[in-house]
């Protein structure tokens, strides 16, 4: 019993002192930030686009 609890400790520490899923982690919180700083931006640059249509149409359809 003894060993199998001295050998669970010392996979806790071992699993403590990895580094190397640390990698990902960063990855995914930089695609995460990206993703939401898109979401901020495109939401009013397509209403901007969109302003810009409706007055370009407006402006070349001819009145009746």
């Amino acid at each position: 019993m003894k060993d199998t609890m001295l050998k669970l400790y010392i996979k806790m520490q071992n699993l403590l002192n990895d580094e190397e899923g640390q990698d990902l982690i960063e990855y995914a919180l930089l695609a995460s930030l990206l993703a939401v700083g898109a979401i901020a931006t495109l939401g009013p640059l397509a209403s901007a686009v969109g302003t810009a249509f409706n007055a370009a149409t407006t402006a070349i359809t001819p009145a009746k």
